[in-house]
């Protein structure tokens, strides 16, 4: 029994506990309160595809397929029509969007190069700065994300394909695009819980190569031929000496079960590894595969195709595959739209669509990325910002995926950090003029092929572009090129060699060699 005196003042510590309980109770939720209502920064989405070229897109004018979702997403917000990359190939074009920085200062100047870890990145500064970060899909960097404070990094190919999270590898069942859209939707619809805004990387991996579709799409454009591009069959007269031996070429470099869905018959690499993408469908994912595939095989078998005829039919089967990928993100981003909007985050949150770079639509006869022509030098860039963007509008200032990461810092409130190349597009996006704005884009390709291997062989290259002209230095053959856009728009004619000695040359290598200091790159063969 407890004596009176102590049950006394046991009552009283009691009563002052829940008192304190109270108030700190209260306390909390003003807070929660307070911070809610101050922190009113928006969130930010980054849709983000890989290999989406600019004329795949109706929004800027493709004339081969239709992208309903993005094309809404072009008339709410901003559309930028020169939107070009620092470096056209996967892993540089991911590091350059994270810094803000050209390949040659954050390290990445290739696939198989070291990334700056130590750099600052727009996903660091907004962790730090209160917002909730993620990374949901292909990441292509050889370092750990750091700055997210989740990941779910891809590992696999386009069907079933396992992840990797920092508490270890998680399986997946279905099309890589699904899967990544709908992690991407569960993360936001938890992190939307918290009194925080947020920012997401949904970083797909379509429309990449080996283009497999999503089962839904595999009938899609089977009733018609896709137009051909009119230099599918170019014969690079006047251009750089690597044009013509470059392996990329929709004639004779596509592998035939790899890329272009046949039976696998041989024992090579890439035959294993088209085996090993068949081994990881499901039952039901493969008899829809075949169903699909196998009359159509068959139907080639048949035709004894060879030459200009045989290049033709490689370029429908490629091109369709791609398009079919393409369909998958362009629902990807009516799927992510659609639940800002139910769960009525739309009106706070930013969405942007754009890809790790472009890619040759059987354009110059190619597939794949790499040089600085127009096709692969191009990237889709489309910026929806509710109550700043007006709608629709279009922008035709020169902007780079250097851009990115400065234009997420402004967004989010947060200090520019000053080592970064690129510039803020928030003024663009305000549709105020943004002072002194550059004159011309840099760009610089270096990939070192790996020893031992032959794998496309373009050739390395750094060059710039101006509104109107692209002047090209193909340093490894000593060979330039010079292209008036407005009046060869698909750079068929090269100019230098009769207009090397001309004022316009010259005024362009100045340019050149003043972005080269202004970035200080000094890799590659000086001027």
């Amino acid at each position: 029994m407890i004596p009176f005196r102590s049950f006394t003042r046991f009552t009283a510590q009691v009563t002052l506990s829940c008192s304190m309980f109270l108030v700190l109770s209260l306390i909390s939720v003003v807070s929660g309160q307070s911070q809610q209502a101050t922190d009113s920064r928006p969130n930010i989405v980054i849709i983000y595809s890989d290999d989406h070229a600019q004329h795949a897109i109706s929004a800027y004018g493709s004339r081969i397929n239709t992208t309903p979702a993005i094309d809404q997403l072009a008339r709410d917000g901003v559309r930028f029509n020169n939107s070009f990359v620092a470096n056209s190939i996967c892993g540089p074009a991911r590091a350059t969007l994270l810094t803000g920085l050209h390949s040659h200062a954050n390290g990445m100047t290739a696939n198989n190069t070291r990334f700056r870890d130590d750099l600052p990145t727009f996903a660091k500064s907004l962790q730090a700065s209160g917002y909730q970060t993620a990374m949901i899909g292909k990441w292509h960097i050889p370092t750990k994300p750091k700055g997210f404070d989740y990941w779910a990094i891809k590992r696999g190919g386009y069907y079933n394909s396992r992840f990797e999270t920092p508490t270890g590898m998680e399986p997946s069942e279905g099309h890589i695009t699904d899967v990544i859209t709908e992690r991407s939707v569960d993360w936001m619809r938890e992190s939307s819980q918290q009194d925080r805004p947020f920012l997401i990387w949904i970083s797909h991996s379509a429309v990449h190569r080996t283009w497999a579709p999503a089962g839904r799409h595999l009938d899609r454009y089977a009733d018609g031929d896709i137009p051909e591009p009119a230099s599918l069959h170019d014969d690079y007269q006047g251009r750089n000496p690597g044009a013509s031996t470059a392996q990329m070429r929709v004639s004779r470099d596509l592998f035939p079960a790899y890329d272009l869905k046949l039976p696998v018959t041989g024992e090579g690499i890439l035959d294993k590894a088209a085996s090993g993408q068949l081994a990881q469908l499901t039952p039901q994912q493969r008899k829809r595969w075949d169903a699909a595939f196998s009359p159509r095989n068959e139907a080639f078998a048949k035709s004894g195709l060879s030459g200009r005829e045989l290049t033709k039919w490689n370029y429908q089967r490629y091109i369709k595959n791609y398009l079919r990928c393409v369909d998958g993100i362009d629902e990807s981003v009516a799927s992510v739209r659609d639940f800002l909007a139910k769960n009525e985050l739309a009106d706070n949150t930013v969405v942007i669509y754009s890809s790790d770079q472009g890619f040759f639509l059987g354009d110059h006869g190619w597939y794949d990325k790499r040089w600085m022509y127009e096709e692969s030098f191009r990237t889709p860039l489309i910026i929806h910002w509710p109550r700043v963007t007006a709608k629709p509008a279009t922008s035709d200032h020169l902007v780079q995926n250097i851009d990115i990461a400065p234009t997420l810092l402004e967004m989010a409130g947060v200090e520019r950090v000053d080592a970064m190349h690129g510039r803020s597009l928030v003024p663009i996006l305000k549709d105020e003029q943004p002072s002194e704005w550059r004159k011309a884009v840099y760009y610089h390709y270096q990939m070192k092929e790996p020893p031992g291997r032959t794998s496309h062989l373009v050739a390395k290259h750094y060059g710039i572009r101006t509104a109107r002209h692209k002047l090209v230095y193909f340093y490894e053959h000593d060979f330039w090129e010079l292209y008036d856009l407005q009046q060869d728009p698909g750079e068929l004619n090269n100019l230098y060699p009769d207009l090397e000695s001309s004022d316009l040359v010259k005024q362009l290598k100045k340019q050149l060699t003043g972005l080269r200091v202004q970035y200080d790159d000094k890799s590659g063969r000086p001027l």
